[in-house]
């Protein structure tokens, strides 16, 4: 009995995250799935759902992808080294380069990005360097390249986190054993370090690839409103279109995206668990 009463009262305390969940996420889910197989006329459809192969859209798309996946390959070729950086300081000076990483997330989002496009303006700060170098001014505003820099800029501090939580946890006795045996860096790197941060890198990648993605506010201050990403054209069509339905079906399509991504993970996450421990 007193085991049980035990259990209710904990079940209670779970109470506000199950009120916050099914308030914000499954109402919210429910009216999509509803606005996304119905017509703007009414009426079931799935057209809205189909229609992310529309030209318009899946070119969208297709720039979104190909961001997301710039952005991702990007995130770990920065956060690998910085990570193996931070791996050899003491524990004061581990926590304190955390800090540093961390600290410009605290600022306003959008205030960074703003920060951004002042830098890579044409008259910025940027070019105001090259042409003190005697270099000729780089067109970089309003490009793809610009909106690159942007996401990578706002999504690396999910890639170095999980795999800082990662490499951490590696002894360092496995490491020395390998350098004592002769093994190169480059070597130690892929046959041990690579292998055992595998589940940080999974992680870290499905944290960066999905919102860099479906990111729109980036695209329309760094891209000067050139760049249409996916997440542009849902947008549009729920404040600008106000045609709900489509804006619905294509949200839909890009849940699908992350069902896929998250799934992935897990499933290689488990093997990755399974294979650490054998």
């Amino acid at each position: 009995m007193i085991k049980r009463k035990n259990i209710n009262k904990r079940a209670w305390f779970s109470s506000p995250y199950i009120i916050w969940v099914v308030g914000f996420t499954v109402i919210p889910m429910l009216v999509i799935f509803r606005y996304a197989f119905t017509a703007r006329e009414g009426g079931f459809s799935i057209e809205n759902v189909l229609a992310l192969f529309d030209p318009i859209h899946f070119k969208a798309l297709l720039f979104s992808l190909k961001i997301a996946l710039g952005c991702t390959v990007i995130c770990i070729l920065l956060a690998y080294p910085m990570v193996l950086a931070m791996r050899r300081l003491n524990l004061g000076q581990r926590g304190f380069a955390l800090f540093i990483v961390i600290l410009p997330m605290w600022m306003n989002f959008i205030l960074r990005i703003l920060a951004w496009q002042m830098i890579l303006s044409p008259n910025g700060i940027l070019n105001f360097i090259v042409q003190k170098l005697g270099l000729q001014p780089l067109a970089i505003a309003n490009t793809g390249t610009a909106v690159m820099i942007g996401v990578v800029y706002d999504y690396l501090l999910y890639m170095i986190l999980p795999l800082f939580n990662a490499i951490a946890e590696i002894d360092e006795d496995i490491l020395e054993a390998a350098r004592d045996l002769g093994a190169e860096s480059l070597t130690i790197f892929f046959r041990i370090i690579l292998p055992l941060s595998l589940p940080g890198l999974l992680s870290g990648i499905v944290m960066v690839f999905v919102p860099s993605m479906t990111s729109f506010v980036i695209s329309d201050i760094l891209g000067g409103g050139k760049m249409q990403l996916i997440g542009n054209v849902i947008e549009q069509e729920f404040t600008k279109s106000a045609n709900w339905n489509l804006g619905s079906g294509l949200s839909v399509t890009l849940m699908i995206f992350v069902l896929i991504s998250m799934a992935f993970t897990m499933k290689n996450d488990v093997e990755g668990k399974k294979s650490a421990i054998w």
